[in-house]
């Protein structure tokens, strides 16, 4: 199993990173992406990219929520990073209207940046978005011809939605949502095939059922894959199987 989406490095981890590590490990997680989120954390992440090399891997962007005033500063920095060493994708990345839409106009230049940036280096995009997915998805839509590729991360969409970020060649991103009963996820699930899903925790965001609103952990994502699979009228083989094949065909390492 991979999960394609986890901040471990951040300070809810910092007493028993470890031992979270080693509970996913056992549970057959053998990979762990690591999205970015500003340049106060760079170092955190890429300190555990370096404490578990060939487990962890780190990307490099600038999340929505930390586009502020200092917007151009920090994509600065994403470039920098970029120039000196090698990263898994560029992310998390995109528009959250969630909290403030203050910087919505920056918003919109900071996630074009970065997509340029990620057809630059040839590579995937892994998207955040929050009351805002049919104009992420219409960005997303203006560069499809170039090549653009990658997840959107903690897919909640409708049908059509996901239809719009398939046909535009991108993965869904799923995770411990799947499981709330009312989120309607489930549903919308039912008609998509495996072959365009990943799996994800956002840990430690977004806990699956049974442990909603505790911390959540990579280990955890054997809850998601029991969902899926019920939801699928699959074996949890076949969809542990098949995500791990999608999650290897996006990223190059």
């Amino acid at each position: 199993m991979i999960d394609t989406h986890c901040h471990l490095y951040v300070d809810e981890f910092k007493a028993d990173i470890n031992d979270v590590i080693d509970r996913a490990l056992t549970a057959g997680v053998k990979k762990f992406y690591l999205p970015a989120i500003d340049s106060s954390e760079h170092s955190n992440m890429l300190l555990l990219e370096e404490r578990y090399p060939a487990v962890c891997y780190a990307m490099m962007g600038l999340h929505p929520c930390s586009v502020k005033e200092n917007w151009i500063a920090e994509l600065n920095i994403v470039e920098e990073w970029l120039a000196k060493r090698k990263f898994a994708a560029i992310g998390e990345i995109g528009l959250d209207f969630y909290w403030d839409t203050t910087f919505t106009e920056q918003q919109y230049k900071a996630f074009r940046m970065q997509i340029e940036i990620a057809l630059q280096y040839g590579l995937p995009i892994v998207i955040h978005t929050r009351n805002a997915m049919k104009q992420t998805i219409e960005v997303v839509e203006e560069y499809v011809s170039k090549g653009l590729r990658g997840i959107f991360h903690c897919f909640g969409g409708s049908i059509d939605e996901a239809k719009r970020i398939i046909d535009a060649g991108f993965y869904l991103g799923i995770g411990g949502v799947v499981t709330y009963k009312n989120a309607g996820l489930a549903q919308v699930l039912e008609n998509i095939d495996l072959k365009f899903i990943v799996l994800e925790t956002d840990a430690p965001y977004l806990t699956p059922v049974p442990y909603r609103g505790k911390r959540n952990e990579s280990s955890y994502l054997k809850f998601i894959i029991e969902k899926l699979a019920l939801v699928k009228n699959v074996s949890v083989a076949e969809v542990e199987t098949a995500t791990t094949a999608n999650a290897k065909k996006i990223f190059a390492y």
